[in-house]
């Protein structure tokens, strides 16, 4: 055999050899690290096969319930209203669409994944027990469930952001003495999208009434909380009900749901990678 082709085939050889012994970066996940969160994220990671759970790991599963993992990915668990500052270092990340909004991330377009619409996981109005029949917080349960915002919601999130009123009233409650809470305020905690948007309308609804509106702007999920337990804050609109459960669980905190407004599809989006090739998707 001439020499130039002993070279030739060593080369190939030790070609094949490099690529056989060459490792594929495993796929890198963020997903909220908040319980509820994180066994939703992992929920829609499940239900579209990337995963599966162990039997009965249930809404607050974490990476530690993964049963089978065909994929190999990796997690990196995140504070969720952090995760798309952290978007472009992973391939893939799991947002909560109030998130996702706010930072002008546009979920009918860049979604990969999308949960399903009837989701558990309904945002509400809560307060602390024993307030839920104010006549204050029973005037803005009627215009936070009214007509008006239903429109609102279903016109303007191309829905991402689905109304979950069953039903809606037209803004007022007819067992409420308005005359009598003309110029008083009730205060509400809010993540910055959509709630502190949808609060903007029942803000004018409520000043039909001379009730005033005061919004608070929060970006994240203990502090709207601690607050209402305090009474520091009258009431809250940014989380759904198993987050609250838990959160009441776990911090000893008692507060209720007054009202279910709307769903927030949980969506999962491309990082570094755009697609879902690496999944054979």
């Amino acid at each position: 055999m001439k020499k130039s082709a002993i070279l030739t085939l060593a080369l190939i050889f030790t070609l094949v050899l490099s690529a056989c012994g060459k490792k594929t970066s495993p796929v890198l996940i963020a997903v909220p690290n908040d319980p509820t969160n994180e066994g939703r994220a992992l929920l829609l990671l499940e239900a579209h096969g990337l995963i599966k759970l162990k039997d009965g790991a249930g809404l607050t599963a974490t990476v530690q319930d993964i049963a089978e993992n065909p994929y190999k990915i990796e997690f990196r668990e995140v504070e969720a209203a952090q995760i798309p500052n952290i978007r472009q270092d992973v391939d893939f990340a799991v947002i909560n669409t109030n998130y996702a909004l706010a930072a002008g991330i546009d979920p009918a377009k860049e979604a990969l994944l999308v949960e399903n619409s009837e989701s558990p996981y309904v945002n509400i109005l809560a307060v602390k027990s024993g307030n839920e029949n104010t006549p204050l917080v029973k005037a803005l349960a009627a215009a936070l469930t009214s007509q008006k915002v239903v429109d609102y919601i279903n016109s303007t999130y191309a829905g991402q952001v689905v109304a979950a009123v069953k039903s809606p009233t037209d803004g007022f409650d007819s067992s409420v003495d308005y005359a009598a809470l003309a110029g008083q305020k009730i205060s509400v905690a809010c993540s910055p999208s959509p709630h502190a948007e949808i609060l903007e309308l029942v803000k004018g609804i409520l000043a039909e009434k001379n009730i005033t509106l005061d919004i608070r702007v929060f970006e994240d999920y203990v502090i709207p909380n601690t607050a209402v337990e305090d009474g520091e804050i009258d009431a809250n609109y940014f989380q759904h009900v198993p987050y609250l459960d838990e959160f009441n669980e776990s911090r000893g905190t008692h507060l209720v749901n007054v009202a279910g407004v709307h769903i927030e599809p949980l969506c999962l989006y491309g990082g570094k990678q755009t697609d879902l090739k690496a999944f054979g998707k």
